[in-house]
């Protein structure tokens, strides 16, 4: 009768460890979720303000670390778009000048620069066009059929694919049949990097903090090689991981950041 009464305590005990076992591991499994998925999060938000400091730097030649000078930077500045030509002079005893020449073509939002990407799709060899497998206002995906032709080099039809994503904006008139040459302009597309809805008066913020917390904004120029450099670092100060802590030997698993107070770097840790 002991023993039985034992055994049934023995089966108790192991059913209540094993069902905190379970519990643990799914907790452990569910934790590891939300945190992959909040960091994510936070990662798009310092690639955003990446490309606006980016994006600020090539306008004013340095970075900046007032958020209200980025934020009305997006909002309201303006991004020169520029073309670089060279021209070689050859000199009288035999050497080469290279004069380069950058021009403004345009002037575009700054906020259109940071969030929208154009790729312009280009004939890959000398050929025959055959057909368009796209059509403007489509979306195309990364490593889908966009056009075929056939290729002068080999003689065979070939079916190009896309290297970037994006809606087509624009196609340019161009007949089965008709010449291609190599690096021909084909078609446009317009790839959105972040979501347009941003609301860009939350810019400095760290997602998902309450109440809420700034990213930790450093800008300067510094001394590099007897240089004057420009560095900028941003720092998640408020990680939702416990185990992101700046003691941390391995980069990687300092808290989220990109850029470097000493380097000339905008690499983020998570990359």
């Amino acid at each position: 009768m002991k023993t039985r009464i034992f055994s049934i305590i023995a089966l108790v005990v192991a059913l209540v460890l094993a069902g905190i076992l379970v519990y643990n591991i799914k907790f452990a499994i569910d934790e590891e979720k939300r945190i992959a998925k909040s960091e994510a999060i936070v990662i798009e938000k310092l690639q955003l303000i990446r490309e606006a400091e980016k994006a600020y730097q090539e306008v004013h030649n340095r970075y900046t670390n007032n958020w209200d000078t980025l934020i009305n930077f997006v909002e309201n500045g303006q991004y020169p778009i520029t073309k670089r030509s060279e021209t070689i002079i050859e000199l009288a005893y035999g050497a080469d000048s290279v004069v380069v020449d950058i021009d403004t073509i345009d002037i575009i939002p700054a906020k259109e620069y940071i969030f929208i990407k154009k790729h312009d799709v280009f004939a890959a060899d000398n050929g025959e066009f055959v057909q368009f497998f796209v059509k403007e206002g489509q979306p195309v995906r990364k490593g889908q059929k966009i056009y075929a032709m056939v290729s002068a080099t080999t003689g065979k039809k070939v079916n190009q694919i896309a290297k970037d994503a994006g809606v087509v904006t624009k196609i340019e008139p161009t007949q089965p049949n008709s010449k291609l040459n190599k690096g021909q302009l084909l078609f446009s597309m317009r790839e959105e990097k972040f979501d347009p809805n941003t609301d860009i008066s939350q810019l400095a913020y760290i997602p998902l903090t309450n109440p809420p917390v700034k990213f930790d904004l450093f800008a300067d120029r510094i001394e590099k090689n007897r240089l004057m450099v420009n560095v900028i670092e941003v720092r998640d100060i408020k990680p939702v991981d416990p185990s992101r802590k700046e003691d941390n030997e391995a980069n990687n698993r300092k808290p989220l950041r990109f850029g470097s107070r000493t380097e000339v770097t905008t690499a983020g840790n998570w990359e």
